[in-house]
């Protein structure tokens, strides 16, 4: 007899991290990336930046100074108040906070938008820096979740072919540590400029990941 016919759900290794860049909240682009992400299924994991909530922080550390560890913290939950906008904007999202509620949606064939604090508040291997961004914070959890593909979504124009990581840090297009967060790893990382999410939809419908690919990596 033969077995019943039932939905693949996606594999949370075969999924990818997508980072939206905090700049995305003004972009005509923004609403098209949401649609897209929802309509994936489980094969993504959105990664939310700190937008104005961020630059609030910076605000307020230069008026009255105050400890980069604390400054990382607020930074931190700026990427929180990002993530619970886009969920509100687009009810395809749902945030988590911890590994098994990500892995809980993508099982369940829902895109997850991540609440970042819970899981890297206190983490070693964070270092508590305006350096690290949402770029090295969605590659950090690409690799505790094992998944293999990054695509760290930008405003900036971004060269034709591939680059390295090192070099999109020194043009300030990637954030500083992020070529030592790819150290080491199999991780496949690419950036995509911000009209390109139906380019990212259709490579996800193909198996691949659109964009440009940091080379370097080890």
């Amino acid at each position: 007899m033969p077995a019943a016919t039932t939905e693949r759900r996606p594999r949370l290794g075969g999924a990818v991290v997508v980072k939206l860049g905090g700049s995305l909240i003004q972009s005509p682009h923004l609403s098209a990336w949401l649609t897209q992400l929802a309509t994936a299924r489980g094969r993504a994991i959105l990664v939310a930046g700190g937008g104005p909530f961020a630059d609030a922080v910076r605000i307020a550390q230069h008026q009255l100074p105050f400890a980069d560890q604390a400054a990382h913290l607020m930074a931190i939950l700026a990427m929180e108040q990002f993530a619970l906008m886009l969920a509100a904007l687009q009810p395809g999202l749902r945030p988590a906070a911890s590994r098994a509620a990500l892995q809980a949606a993508c099982r369940q064939g829902v895109t997850p938008v991540w609440l970042p604090s819970r899981m890297t508040t206190g983490a070693p291997d964070i270092p508590e820096s305006w350096q690290v961004t949402s770029d090295s914070l969605a590659v950090w959890l690409a690799r505790k979740l094992g998944v293999g593909r990054v695509l760290l979504v930008k405003s900036a124009a971004l060269p034709a072919g591939g680059a390295s990581a090192a070099a999109l840090a020194e043009a300030g297009i990637v954030d500083p540590l992020l070529p030592r967060f790819l150290a080491g790893s199999a991780i496949e990382c690419r950036c995509i400029e911000a009209p390109g999410a139906e380019d990212f939809a259709a490579a996800l419908a193909a198996g691949r990941l659109a964009g440009t690919l940091l080379a370097g990596n080890d």
